[in-house]
């Protein structure tokens, strides 16, 4: 396990790099630049502007520039965002994004795998139509449809949940956007957990374990659960990413004041090193969350660490 855990970590490094260099060129490819919309700005104040974050240079001089600084841990001052660097404006919003994807991955896992399991156990029955109704559901329904119905239902009209702001340390805050963001994956989860379920319930090894006069609940938590569980590991990679993806969406919705909102005026206003860090950011935490589902998959299936 820890020989692939290294090999999937050196990994990364290589990825990472890949992700900095396209982010970096790519989004000077976009006409305009950061001070092109002031327009009172006269002339030579622009060019002493630019000449001060060093983008009157070339490209290429300023990308090796941004390589020096970022292995420092530096990701730069903000061109719109004058009184703060990149790394405190990341710092602000992004323990609450983290905390709203953490919840909504947990949430998607307690509710989606259960459900995939009770339909799995009862096909063709109520249960398991009910579960695939709710998971076509859950997949068709994008998130900036479901929050305001959440919020319309839970918030405006049983008044049981806020709908909107943030208040540290109250997680009622946190219920509707986590669901949100949860409910679409859940909905993938519990199809993929029913799906795997079925095929290895049919299996020569759980026939066996049946026919030596196991009880089914034991067959079902000993022998036919973990490896079930194979294809909910490898989708917890395009999962995680779809969350912090899906997030800019309901901190918006939810008006949570997260990190993804930095991201989108970052691009907005052509503020190319804020940008450039919730690019790393988000690229780093889903390369570590792929990371994490790999030595899932390592543990549950122990072929892959033979290989």
């Amino acid at each position: 396990m820890l020989r692939l855990a290294a090999r999937r970590l050196l990994g990364l490094v290589p990825t990472l790099f890949v992700i900095v260099t396209l982010s970096f060129f790519v989004i000077r490819l976009a006409p305009g630049g950061p001070f092109d919309d002031e327009q009172t700005l006269p002339p030579e104040i622009k060019a002493n502007l630019e000449a001060a974050y060093g983008l009157d240079q070339p490209v290429a001089t300023q990308y090796l520039r941004y390589l020096q600084s970022l292995s420092h841990g530096d990701f730069g001052p903000s061109f719109k965002f004058k009184d703060f660097s990149v790394t405190e404006l990341i710092g602000q919003g992004l323990p609450l994004s983290l905390t709203l994807g953490l919840a909504a991955v947990l949430l998607a896992l307690a509710l989606g795998v259960p459900l995939g399991a009770f339909a799995a156990l009862r096909q063709n029955g109520a249960l398991d139509y009910s579960v695939m109704a709710f998971a076509v559901l859950g997949v068709a329904l994008p998130g900036f449809v479901i929050g305001p119905l959440l919020a319309l239902v839970f918030g405006l009209h049983l008044r049981w949940l806020p709908v909107a702001g943030w208040s540290p340390g109250e997680w009622r805050y946190l219920v509707l956007p986590a669901l949100t963001l949860a409910l679409p994956v859940i909905a993938y989860i519990a199809r993929l957990t029913r799906g795997s379920l079925l095929e290895v319930l049919r299996s020569n090894f759980v026939r066996t374990a049946r026919a030596k006069g196991l009880p089914e609940r034991i067959v079902l938590w000993r022998h036919a659960i973990r490896p079930a569980l194979l294809p909910v590991v490898s989708y917890l990679g395009p999962a995680s990413a779809f969350v912090m993806t899906g997030s800019l969406v309901v901190e918006t919705v939810f008006g949570l004041p997260g990190s993804g909102r930095y991201l989108v005026q970052g691009a907005i206003n052509r503020d190319y090193t804020l940008v450039m860090g919730m690019i790393i950011v988000y690229g780093s935490l889903m390369l570590v969350l792929n990371l994490i589902a790999d030595l899932l998959y390592g543990w549950l299936d122990p072929r892959v660490r033979y290989e």
